[in-house]
């Protein structure tokens, strides 16, 4: 039963071969068993597909391409410090004040006046009037000189009292100033100067879609379908070598549409609103006049001189003298210091000028405006993995299993081979049905090897030694 299931698996590998290429059939057509080169009796042969041999290159694909970047170097400002006038300069009227003096002034309250003593000494007492006024009646002379002595009776000077009325203060003007009117405004005040900015405007890219080969397309054999393609009556397996399309990967690159440029964008001034005091109407005088100021003062008048009618002392006249000696003696003024306030200038008005008033306060000035910096940014690169095939698939006689070297030992040890590489060759019965076939034709094409027979080279790869 073994051995004829072997023969038929190894006439469906011919048959198999030769009804799916036309190549391959005519290769069959040729072969004979003498054209095997060291061909031995009791082995088996089978015209097996040798796969196409690729290997994996690596290209270097643009995935995005080089641009130039733009930053923007930001303007440069500094603050510096700037007078604002506050307040506008103006006038006002500063009242002069009358200047004064003061002059003393001495002013006679008590003329001097001659006064008869009873005595030649100075300190002697005063006569009295009626014994002076009886001396004048006596014919005591007006002529009398001071310190003459008389003998006679004599009368004294009469006085009366007036009252005199002096001025202390002349007649002045005050000035009282009306004050400025101010109204308090607002102004705007520049802050900072007007400047510019520049603005990036990015670059534009659109994304390329490229097809880039992996795998190129080759032959293999797969499991048939239908009664139509059936060759082995017996298990019912059919294969078929069919073309496996290349396999393309698609990539995706970046491509620069428009590149980045620059905005220039206006930045206006900014200024501050402030309070300002303005002139309304000018500062203006008021002339007030201040009356002068008078004090009265009381004086001694002489309404009459002494009259006397005694003879002078030493000398003999007319008269008779009554022992009484009478002396003129004369009695200094009296004065009395008078301060007088007397003005030198009168009062008048001045113009003052008022300086405008400023405050300081920190102003942004423009140094450097902004600039653009263009950098350079290199192409970027990707490595895309693709198959080269190095040679084409190809048929080729490869020695297999035969009812010589077959048994169910061995198809076990490969059944239990194919179970541990993961895979599933059916149950472990030692047959080879189409469950392990399936198994050992997934195998080699996992492995690269030979495909259309359970060859040699697949033993050795699955470490299955066959006795001869």
């Amino acid at each position: 039963m073994i051995r004829s299931t072997i023969i038929k698996t190894v006439l469906a590998s011919f048959t198999l071969a030769f009804a799916v290429s036309p190549v391959i059939a005519e290769a069959a057509e040729e072969f004979s068993p003498l054209s095997l080169p060291n061909a031995k009796p009791g082995e088996c042969y089978a015209k097996v597909m040798i796969p196409a041999v690729y290997k994996s290159e690596t290209e270097q694909v643009v995935k995005k391409e080089a641009y130039e970047k733009i930053e923007i170097v930001p303007a440069k400002y500094e603050t510096v410090t700037e007078k604002v006038m506050v307040k506008e300069a103006s006038e006002k009227f500063a009242p002069v004040p009358a200047v004064y003096t003061d002059l003393k002034e001495v002013i006679e309250t008590s003329p001097a006046r001659k006064v008869w003593r009873t005595g030649s000494n100075h300190k002697a007492s005063l006569a009295e009037p009626s014994l002076v006024a009886g001396a004048m009646a006596l014919g005591l002379p007006n002529t009398a000189q001071v310190d003459q002595c008389f003998m006679e009776f004599h009368q004294p000077a009469q006085y009366k009292k007036e009252t005199k009325q002096i001025t202390l203060k002349e007649v002045s003007y005050k000035i009282d100033i009306v004050p400025a009117k101010y109204e308090v405004v607002k102004e705007k005040v520049l802050v900072k100067q007007a400047s510019q900015k520049l603005k990036t405007i990015p670059p534009v890219y659109e994304n390329v879609s490229e097809k880039v080969l992996v795998s190129a397309a080759y032959t293999t054999w797969k499991k048939g379908r239908g009664l139509v393609e059936r060759i082995d009556g017996t298990t019912g397996e059919i294969m078929c070598l069919v073309e496996v399309p290349a396999v393309y990967k698609t990539v995706t690159k970046r491509m620069l549409r428009k590149p980045a440029t620059t905005e220039k964008i206006e930045i206006p001034a900014e200024y501050k609103v402030q309070q300002v005091r303005k002139l309304v109407s000018p500062p203006m005088e008021n002339k007030v006049q201040i009356p002068a100021t008078y004090e009265t003062v009381t004086l001694n008048v002489k309404v009459s001189d002494d009259k006397t009618s005694w003879l002078l002392k030493g000398t003999q006249g007319a008269g008779k003298a009554t022992g009484d000696i009478l002396c003129l003696h004369e009695i200094p003024p009296k004065k009395e210091t008078v301060v007088k306030r007397v003005m030198q200038s009168p009062a008048t008005v001045t113009k003052v000028k008022i300086p405008a008033e400023y405050k300081t306060q920190n102003v942004d000035k423009l140094v450097t405006p902004s600039q653009e910096k263009r950098i350079k940014v290199p192409a970027e690169m990707q490595t895309v993995s693709k198959q080269i095939k190095v040679t084409d698939s190809k048929m080729e006689w490869r020695s297999v299993l035969c009812e010589t070297n077959m048994s169910q030992d061995l198809n076990m040890r490969i059944q239990k081979a194919l179970q541990s590489g993961g895979y599933n060759p059916g149950p472990i019965d030692g047959k080879l049905g189409m469950q392990t076939m399936k198994a050992i034709d997934t195998y080699q094409i996992a492995k690269q090897l030979p495909r259309g027979g359970l060859t040699m080279k697949t033993l050795d790869h699955l470490g299955i030694r066959v006795s001869k």
